[in-house]
């Protein structure tokens, strides 16, 4: 039962902790509601990020006042925005402070009023809604909250209890409102772990240990232990990943485990394979996940496939122990040149392409690790330009790129790049003596000219298009879309080929990734060269994780 009337700063404060560390705590689950089955599901870190960030800026001071406290968690929001439910977030959030401007202690229908609030900032940010999401989620849920307020202005118990009971009723409805949920068989991400908040505002508020407190998974995915990594350390190796192997090949035995043990140990350390023959649960830290999976697909059927990014976690953990403070311009004596560039880029090869055609700043992420809206608009400062374009190279990251271009006193221009071959198109589209508005179009025009192709693996079992898909397949994505599903990373390549490629074409571009080895790379590149000698095909090292090639074809 609450007893509390109203909410002040600090108690406004207990509830955002309470919410994100719950958030923390099921992040693993929440990025395996993943709608793609692919292993870079990053919904639940993307927000729990999001939340840390604001966290860190609600506790920079004990604010006792409501208002001060809500405008602190908005701005850490916003600064720590990644993806886009890190920016949907923060939208909900920004709005819940600008409706409690002036209120000095939280009552349930200002509460409620400001849910609302937050819930139209967020459509209005989102260029062309979608129902089914996280948008859906917090609308009902403010909805829901304004009528029960009507009822009873001074109840906070019932308050709760409906915002609870009103988020979990639509988030089961959301997979009958997107198709791509349905098909997958999960509930919407993003709506998940906006749930996971609000339980941690409800726990405090009824005084409940948050570590006890139900985590409302329900049905919709299995929550994952935390696997505990020393971060203070240098790293060895960059990747975490486990899994479990069941369902073992009848001719298997106890040294055929032995020596996927050793295998291994060959490629990563603190290696652990605990079980026998009826299931066995598998750990290492390697640079190299696709082969451990490979492996283990040679002996038996994986489940529960977990892969942490510790490089970036540690990154985070770096970034978590220094004060806030606000990115400083980058002082030079050089004078200011009219045109800049920042790009997003994940894996060293790629990095290299963008620094040899003259992109001022590279910021590391995409796939895996979303930058923030503060990473981005740090970059932007750091670049000697009246006019800066950002190329994202990555769906996830075009609204954080947009926020940051909003937030930014320069002429920003955000190029909607969805992956690096398309990022690297538009960088070579630009001519430096057209006009911004000129070069605007023209590299739009060139990315979205390049056709890509992205190899990687499945994480569960699904359906989607009608391919039907088994964990550990090799699935060929073709423009961000799911298209193909095999066995083989070679044959899955080569038959994305035959529907991609056309007469019209001129180039290919092979970028492998880091679990390739570049023999192999080479020799695909022969065959796709020997099958289509019409066009020029190239092959380098773009050294990306999880994805074993993008390819692009213009």
């Amino acid at each position: 039962m609450i007893q509390f009337k109203t909410i002040d700063g600090l108690l406004l404060r207990d509830m955002v902790m309470a919410g994100t560390a719950i958030l923390e705590k099921n992040r693993e689950a929440v990025d395996a509601l993943n709608v793609f089955p692919v292993p870079d599901g990053d919904t639940g870190t993307n927000m729990s990020l999001t939340m840390q960030s604001a966290t860190r800026e609600i506790n920079s001071k004990e604010f006792l006042r409501a208002d001060e406290a809500a405008n602190a968690l908005a701005k850490g929001a916003l600064k720590g925005a990644r993806g886009n439910s890190g920016v949907i977030t923060s939208q909900l959030l920004r709005g819940f402070a600008k409706a409690l401007n002036g209120v000095e202690k939280i009552t349930p229908v200002q509460f409620a009023e400001a849910l609302m609030k937050g819930s139209e900032m967020a459509y209005k940010a989102v260029m062309k809604p979608k129902e089914g999401t996280i948008l859906t989620v917090a609308r009902v849920v403010a909805e829901d909250a304004l009528k029960q307020v009507k009822k009873a202005p001074d109840d906070y118990d019932q308050l709760i209890n409906v915002m609870l009971k009103s988020g979990e009723a639509i988030l089961k409805k959301t997979p009958d409102m997107l198709p791509a949920l349905k098909q997958a068989g999960v509930v919407d991400s993003g709506g998940r772990g906006l749930m996971l908040i609000y339980q941690g505002y409800a726990a405090v508020l009824r005084g409940e240990d948050i570590n006890s407190a139900d985590s409302l998974m329900e049905d919709d995915v299995q929550v994952v232990e935390e696997d505990c990594h020393d971060l203070t350390r240098d790293l060895t190796y960059s990747y975490c990943v486990s899994f479990t192997l069941n369902h073992f090949r009848d001719d298997c035995d106890e040294h055929d485990l032995d020596s996927f043990r050793r295998r291994l140990n060959r490629i990563g350390d603190c290696v652990s394979v605990n079980g026998d023959l009826s299931e066995a649960k598998v750990h290492l830290h390697t640079d190299n996940p696709g082969f451990a999976l490979d492996y283990g697909i040679e002996l038996a059927e994986i489940n529960g496939i977990k892969i942490d990014n510790l490089a970036a976690m540690k990154r985070e953990l770096e970034k978590a122990d220094q004060p806030p403070a606000e990115p400083a311009e980058e002082k030079t004596d050089e004078p200011e040149k009219q045109y800049g560039f920042v790009a997003v880029s994940l894996g060293a090869g790629f990095s290299k392409f963008f620094q040899d055609l003259n992109v001022d700043q590279i910021v590391e992420g995409g796939q895996t690790m979303n930058p923030s809206v503060d990473d981005l608009l740090n970059a932007i400062k750091h670049v000697n330009a009246s006019c800066v374009f950002i190329l994202p190279n990555n769906g996830n990251v075009i609204f954080a790129a947009n926020q940051a271009a909003e937030l930014s006193k320069k002429d920003v221009r955000v190029i909607p790049t969805k992956n690096v071959a398309m990022g690297i198109a538009a960088a070579i589209a630009f001519q430096n003596e057209l006009s911004p508005d000129d070069n605007m179009q023209r590299m739009n025009e060139a990315a979205q000219h390049v056709k890509t192709a992205m190899v990687t693996y499945a994480i569960r079992d699904s359906e989607y298009n009608g391919i039907a898909i088994k964990q550990g397949d090799i699935i060929g994505l073709h423009n961000g879309q799911i298209e193909f599903s095999g066995k083989s990373i070679h044959d899955v390549v080569l038959e994305m080929m035959k529907k991609i490629i056309t007469d019209e074409d001129e180039l290919i571009t092979i970028y492998y990734g880091a679990d390739i080895q570049e023999s192999d790379a080479q020799s695909i590149t022969s065959e796709i060269e020997s099958q289509y000698d019409y066009c020029d095909v190239e092959c380098h090292n773009g050294g990306q994780p999880l994805y074993y090639y993008l390819i692009s074809v213009e």
